[in-house]
């Protein structure tokens, strides 16, 4: 599942320069945690503003909301999700930048992603990242023994196969943040061990 099949697309936008108080009734009246700045211009960042922003930059100092501009708390630019990112790679975004929200953008703003949106619209549950990926592991290796069992252990083609397969097992490691011990492929060159010749790309 992507980003922008459960972004928001109702996107809620403030000025930089509104008020504070005004950012604040909009979140109340749109029901939204966040808004995103608009752009002053086409070659502008998009920036964002957050209950956090507000919460942590005026209401702990006790400074007066209807005084203060938007673009005094706000992050520009901020951080932004493509489109086509897989939502736990949005999740971890997340988590590695402690940010809850987001804007969706690929050459212009398309909706808006939370931590929510990923909670009640994801599909984690269903099919969870690490067992998709297992799946795909077992289904990579048993095409590259078809492949090198059809082209030989020292074809160009075997070894383009182990590299797929070695690519999805790094992502899987990396995903339960757990170190490669043996890949599929060093296994297989315990069976044949001539494979390894064919890793030897020319320029």
């Amino acid at each position: 599942m992507k980003a922008i099949e459960i972004a928001q697309t109702d996107i809620v936008t403030v000025r930089g320069s509104a008020t504070v108080a005004e950012a604040v009734q909009l979140m109340k009246d749109k029901q939204v945690r966040a808004l995103i700045v608009e752009r002053r211009s086409d070659d502008d960042a998009y920036g964002i503003v957050t209950e956090t922003d507000v919460t942590y930059k005026v209401v702990a100092f006790g400074k007066d909301p209807k005084s203060m501009r938007v673009y005094e708390i706000m992050s520009k630019p901020c951080i932004v999700v493509n489109p086509d990112l897989c939502i736990e790679y949005v999740a971890r975004l997340f988590a590695n930048t402690r940010i809850h929200f987001a804007p969706v953008i690929k050459d212009k703003l398309l909706g808006t992603i939370s931590v929510s949106d990923i909670l009640e619209k994801g599909d984690f549950i269903d099919s969870p990242r690490s067992v998709v990926l297992q799946d795909k592991i077992q289904q990579a290796i048993e095409e590259a023994r078809a492949v090198c069992a059809d082209k030989g252990p020292r074809s160009k083609e075997c070894a383009a196969a182990w590299d797929i397969v070695e690519e999805l097992q790094a992502e899987a490691a990396h995903q339960k943040a757990e170190r490669l011990t043996k890949t599929a492929f060093e296994e297989y060159c315990e069976e044949y061990p001539d494979a390894p010749e064919a890793r030897v790309y020319d320029n």
